[in-house]
């Protein structure tokens, strides 16, 4: 029986550079980049996530970015099918799979697995929309404790999505992924990290670069091809934001300040998520090019080739 595909894993916060570091751990390995960002998949946010052009990509292969039109949908259950397939394809072709980024919910459908619960309920999500998240973290906390302990009281999608796995199956959430289970393939995985002032100094000059470029005007042109506050798409960072910019709501300024706090607060919950993750060989990216940090990561990479 064929060994099972190795898959390079390079996961981080949002600011650490894994995406110039992917591209050359790519061109040093022979690979190809599966996308791991929680909304690269949609087509037209560019800016917003800060997708790399055509130049940064530097010939390397790309998968699972502008595949998601930016009124469509997708979820975990969706990349972990994707990535499953992919994952052979790319090894077919003897190259690397690389899967880098840093939306935690999809790399947890791949790397601790996902429960095969009941579906959506639409019914249900609409019965919920007036009732405040504080609320409903309260009522996620009265059936499932463990879910609501890891789960934050403002992130409304996942505690809405337990909420609903539990008034369907009867069971709550935390029994389900309990019965998960990973793809089948041998991950080695590396994850990036800056110091406290650095990644924040990253994330104030990263938002204040998606500002310069033209974060307000690609949100503009969005709105009108169906960028509505219902879409999946919209709830990216920097959406909302440049949406009350436009609506008069907020100045320029404070603009830039919500998108830097939004993001901060994004880069906590990665960290918090990526630091439970066993089994991650933690490289620093502090005051390093990104070529610096492929060499020792590829050099791993390489030395744990060796000894399998």
């Amino acid at each position: 029986m064929a060994a099972a595909p190795a898959v390079l894993v390079l996961l981080g916060p949002t600011a650490t550079g894994k995406t110039a570091v992917a591209v050359d751990l790519a061109l040093r390995l022979g690979g190809e980049v599966i996308s791991a960002d929680s909304r690269a998949f949609f087509c037209g946010l560019d800016i917003v996530t800060d997708k790399p052009s055509d130049a940064e990509r530097r010939g390397v292969p790309h998968h699972l970015i502008d595949c998601v039109p930016i009124d469509g949908s997708y979820d975990a259950m969706a990349f972990r099918a994707d990535v499953e397939r992919l994952v052979p394809e790319i090894a077919a072709r003897r190259r690397v799979p690389i899967l880098a980024g840093g939306g935690t919910l999809y790399l947890a459908a791949v790397l601790r697995g996902i429960f095969e619960g009941p579906g959506k309920c639409e019914a249900f999500r609409r019965s919920l929309d007036g009732v405040e998240s504080s609320e409903l973290h309260q009522r996620l906390a009265s059936v499932d404790q463990a879910a609501a302990a890891k789960i934050h009281p403002r992130d409304r999608l996942r505690v809405v999505r337990a909420l609903e796995v539990e008034a369907a199956s009867g069971r709550p959430i935390t029994e389900w992924k309990a019965e998960a289970a990973p793809l089948p393939f041998r991950f080695e995985t590396f994850g990036l990290l800056r110091d406290r002032d650095e990644h924040r100094a990253a994330v104030e000059a990263r938002a204040r670069a998606m500002v310069e470029r033209g974060l307000v005007q690609e949100v503009a042109r969005l709105r009108g091809c169906g960028l509505t506050p219902d879409r999946q798409a919209y709830r990216s960072v920097g959406v909302p934001e440049a949406s009350a910019y436009l609506d008069g709501a907020i100045s320029r300024d404070e603009m830039l300040n919500e998108i830097v706090r939004a993001t901060w607060a994004l880069v906590r919950r990665q960290t918090s998520w990526f630091r439970a993750q066993p089994a991650v060989s933690w490289v620093s990216a502090a005051g390093r090019s990104p070529a610096d940090v492929a060499g020792e990561i590829a050099a791993a990479w390489l030395a744990g080739r060796e000894s399998a």
